[in-house]
């Protein structure tokens, strides 16, 4: 029978998401996290493909905006809820799905698509480079201590129930946004996200728990996290799974990780996303005993070139001709010539010799300033063809922070 893609229809969303659900392993999710997700999905902006009543084939895309090196915000597609029935594979449903995903995001004027993979080696095909990266932390507690710069003294901590933390919670959230690439300016309804808690993923811990970090009365961090007691025949071995932690100065950040290494009757404390290059690196007594570990997060896709590079900002000037090979989004290929500074930048289509040889995926790794085009050429990804023109450009599209993604979606 021959296969339908069509924008999905409200009506439908529950078989769909059904659809999506049986794809990641069948598992149905708590009522309330399935809830929100109904409310967050935005019908017009998802598809699915349909072999008679069944859908064999998900994806949507929320409307988002992707902080960028510079501070400037641009509009991206988030990319989600992708999945192919196992009954349907190699079929071409996902490239048909991806076709028609970055046509519309071309229409709707976006210059991104960013995703969070299930596997890394999936969307590489369709132009997606790796551009951040999260670090996990298993901190041996009973071993490695916190230390705290000047200030702390003045910070108080105070536990809340979490629904009365939230939006103390959020708003320090909101004030952090822009600190680092990568980060998500989010519409209505996305405060709900981190206040999820279904059991069936606390792993016999502790419902979440949140406490808030204070100076002179004024909410200035917070931590929200999950205890899990344990006993061992030398005594209490408990652990503490870290859910979230913001600050809006050092001292209150320092103080927060020194409650979580310090909770009583526990040994661990495990942290599953955090920047690559996290102060809790520097604050730490051993960082040998903290178990670091990096995996990739943000995918971004540039979807229009020209506007892309344009709408974020360059940490040294440059004047550089880019060859771009991008055969899944053919408008893009070709030499654009990029000039811009920390004030603003201009791409536009050229005819002079080509300086840089790149590949709209390596665009896509570099755009948000966490991977260098020089690592990128050390692996054969980018071919300089003027002499100097790699290394100019490579300290122009970097970052002083890492770029960073606190959530999924």
């Amino acid at each position: 029978m021959t296969t339908e893609l069509r924008v999905l229809r409200q009506s439908e969303w529950d078989h769909w998401y059904g659809r999506l659900e049986l794809a990641f392993g069948g598992v149905a999710e708590a009522r309330a996290e399935r809830k929100l997700w109904e409310e967050l999905t935005e019908t017009d902006r998802s598809i699915g493909v349909w072999d008679g009543a069944e859908c064999v084939g998900t994806a949507g895309a929320f409307t988002f905006s992707v902080s960028a090196p510079g501070g400037t915000f641009v509009p991206a597609a988030g990319v989600t809820m992708v999945s192919v029935a196992a009954t349907h594979r190699r079929r071409g449903i996902l490239t048909s799905m991806m076709r028609r995903q970055l046509d519309d995001v071309r229409s709707w004027g976006e210059p991104l698509a960013v995703l969070t993979a299930s596997e890394p080696v999936i969307y590489g095909r369709f132009g997606y480079g790796i551009a951040t990266h999260q670090m996990s932390l298993e901190i041996d507690s009973s071993r490695v201590g916190v230390a705290v710069p000047p200030g702390a003294e003045d910070v108080r901590l105070r536990f809340v129930p979490v629904a009365e933390g939230a939006e103390a919670c959020e708003q320090v959230y909101r004030r952090t946004i822009g600190s680092r690439p990568g980060m998500l300016a989010r519409g209505k309804g996305w405060e709900r996200l981190p206040l999820l808690d279904p059991s069936s993923e606390r792993d016999g811990a502790s419902p979440m728990q949140c406490v808030l970090a204070e100076r002179d009365g004024r909410v200035v961090g917070y931590a929200r996290f999950h205890n899990k007691p344990a006993w061992a025949a030398a005594g209490a071995d408990g652990s503490i799974s870290v859910r979230h932690v913001d600050a809006l100065d050092p001292a209150a950040y320092a103080v927060l990780w020194r409650f979580l290494c310090e909770i009583d009757l526990t040994s661990t404390v495990r942290s599953h996303n955090r920047p690559v290059d996290d102060p809790l690196l520097h604050l730490v007594t051993d960082i040998r005993r903290c178990g670091v570990r990096v995996r990739d997060a943000l995918h971004v896709r540039l979807v229009d070139v020209g506007a892309a590079l344009e709408a974020r900002r360059y940490t040294a000037p440059v004047d550089v001709v880019l060859d771009v090979e991008d055969a899944f989004c053919p408008w893009n290929e070709g030499r654009w010539r990029l000039t811009g500074d920390a004030k603003g930048a201009s791409c536009e289509r050229t005819r002079d010799a080509a300086e840089l040889a790149v590949s709209v995926r390596e665009l896509g790794a570099a755009y948000l300033g966490g991977v260098s085009l020089s690592s990128l050429a050390g692996a054969g990804r980018v071919r300089e063809l003027r002499k100097g023109a790699l290394a100019e450009a490579s300290v122009a599209f970097g970052s002083d922070v890492a770029p960073w993604l606190p959530h999924g979606f």
